[in-house]
């Protein structure tokens, strides 16, 4: 009998959307459309919709530890990705958790929702600074975020963006990737750093209504190919094409009457 090829496996540590285009639906579906089998810790559960968030409730710390330990201790994972993490309590368990076995995750600073929802208590943004920047393999923040996470204005051009990619790894973080998709200009830019060289990433700006998961998304896609084995830069260039083909495809999607989600499957739904 032949051996079976180990499967890519990507675990979310995040917040469940109930309007199934950000949060842990929209990495998991994510992972599966980049052919990597999803796992799943749930931080969060929130009641909203294409309008907007209506209510967030908090999973306890020990529940989160709970399923945190119950993947490792079981599943070998092959890349994390963590998403709204909207408290101090839960980011501390989930460090301490991911210190426990090892883990340097992608870190989706999720800090306002695309509706303008703040996702991430006042409190929360220095606990996340200083407990689970420290750990990430990888930081994807957009320009609002980085400038929180720096306590600079927000970046006005790509110099800016480099700075403040510096001062993130200088935190701490293996390296960051400091998105321009909330920047002007016919192009978004996004500048990697990890903490010997500058890398560029841009791709041409598209006009939709459908971006309501569009960070999730795309960390989500990147931890998919650091799964499957790809180096930093590949997986990020990788998850960039998967996020555009699903940005260029939302418009055949029509979900609700506010910010729709992007098309994470695309490659396989007709229009």
């Amino acid at each position: 009998m032949s051996a079976v090829a180990p499967t890519p496996i990507a675990l979310t540590i995040a917040g469940s959307d109930s309007g199934g285009g950000a949060g842990i639906q929209a990495d998991l579906k994510t992972f599966s459309a980049l052919g990597v089998f999803g796992t799943s810790v749930i931080t969060a559960v929130t009641a909203q919709n294409t309008m907007g968030v209506r209510a967030v409730e908090d999973i306890s710390p020990a529940m989160i530890a709970a399923q945190i330990d119950a993947i490792f201790d079981d599943i070998a994972v092959g890349a994390t990705k963590i998403g709204m993490v909207s408290r101090v309590e839960t980011i501390a368990v989930i460090a301490e958790r991911l210190r426990y076995h090892g883990v340097r995750p992608v870190l989706d600073p999720v800090m306002v929702a695309t509706s303008g929802d703040r996702l991430l208590q006042s409190d929360a943004i220095d606990a996340l600074r200083t407990q689970l920047l420290p750990l990430a393999a990888l930081v994807t923040p957009n320009l609002h975020e980085a400038a929180l996470l720096t306590r600079t204005p927000i970046a006005g051009d790509e110099a800016a963006m480099a700075a403040q990619a510096e001062a993130i790894v200088k935190a701490g973080a293996q390296a960051v990737l400091v998105k321009g998709g909330h920047g002007d200009g016919s192009h978004s830019t996004d500048i990697l750093f990890d903490g010997h060289a500058f890398t560029r990433f841009s791709k041409p700006r598209i006009q939709t209504r459908n971006t309501h998961g569009t960070g999730c998304t795309l960390a989500a896609a990147i931890a998919a190919g650091l799964a499957r084995g790809l180096d930093l830069s590949e997986a990020i260039g990788q998850a960039k094409d998967y996020l555009q083909n699903a940005l260029e495809a939302a418009s055949t999607l029509s979900i609700g009457k506010g910010s729709g989600p992007v098309h994470h499957f695309h490659r396989w739904w007709s229009s």
